[in-house]
């Protein structure tokens, strides 16, 4: 006999935009949010009675309504008291996911100065949160995604394991580049959601350009046990994910043309790619 297992509905890909209108200089908050409910909804599958469903449309609505209400002071923050609300309000549901994706924008300069309300998007790199809401407690998880690091050099990738399909030289030396995805979640949270990003992104970018890599792996390793050991600075981060794939830089071969290539000219290719991925957990 079928059975009915864990099973979750919401609503995904909402878009918002939140104009701070502080006198004459605005802030500009870009949002992408979805949410997820779990609870008694076994029903709506089985027999098809929605009596206990909250239609999907309602919670686009709340989540607008919210942001006039509530603002957006940070992502993380929002997520919570959206998560919460679902929750503590609508009795059938125990456990509330909300998901939000943060898009940057900065302020354009005009005639040599920061515009009041004129913005530029901020690079390709989107700043992510996930909550989580039940009866037992709140989880947050932040991120970032397509951040783009590359080193020109201090990146090396040989030793590897050789069969009759290999045709990968060594190399001592090379031109590493990813467009990385993190994720942590956060032991204790913090007082400043803002401020404790920031301090976890700084890491993860110093210990990528710090570290002389002997491959992505190792690399990722060090930039996720950086985060998870922390210090008395860091926020409380029991684990992180990392995704970063290989974005490969191949030399140019100038030979042809009766020129050299000491480690120059490169084609930028962007598939096939390497695929790592790696968490590092507190022990």
């Amino acid at each position: 006999m079928a059975v009915l297992g864990d099973n979750r509905y919401g609503k995904d890909g909402i878009r918002l935009v939140q104009v701070v209108r502080d006198g004459r200089r605005h802030e500009i908050r870009d949002l992408t949010v979805a949410t997820s409910l779990a609870g008694d909804f076994d029903d709506a599958h089985v027999v098809g009675d929605q009596s206990a469903v909250l239609p999907t449309d309602t919670q686009k609505n709340t989540v607008y309504a919210y942001a006039r209400e509530h603002g957006v002071a940070t992502i993380e923050e929002f997520a919570m008291v959206l998560a919460r609300h679902f929750v503590s309000d609508v009795a059938p549901v125990h456990s509330a996911r909300v998901r939000v994706e943060e898009h940057a924008w900065q302020r354009a300069l005009v005639d040599g100065s920061e515009h009041d309300h004129t913005f530029l998007r901020h690079g390709p790199q989107t700043r992510t949160t996930e909550v989580t809401v039940t009866a037992e407690g709140t989880s947050v998880v932040s991120g970032v995604r397509d951040l783009v690091l590359l080193k020109s050099t201090g990146s090396e990738f040989s030793g590897f394991l050789v069969d009759r399909y290999t045709t990968l030289a060594a190399t001592d030396d090379r031109v590493m580049a990813t467009s990385l995805t993190a994720r942590w979640r956060y032991g204790v949270l913090p007082t400043g959601f803002d401020q404790a990003h920031a301090n976890v992104r700084d890491v993860l970018v110093s210990r990528f350009g710090a570290l002389h890599s002997l491959a992505l792996q190792q690399t990722l390793w060090e930039m996720g046990r950086a985060v998870v050991d922390g210090g008395a600075d860091q926020p409380d981060v029991d684990h992180v994910e990392l995704v970063a794939p290989n974005l490969h830089h191949v030399l140019v071969d100038l030979e042809p043309f009766g020129l050299d290539n000491p480690g120059e000219v490169f084609v930028a290719t962007d598939r096939p790619y390497g695929l790592i991925e790696v968490t590092v957990r507190r022990d």
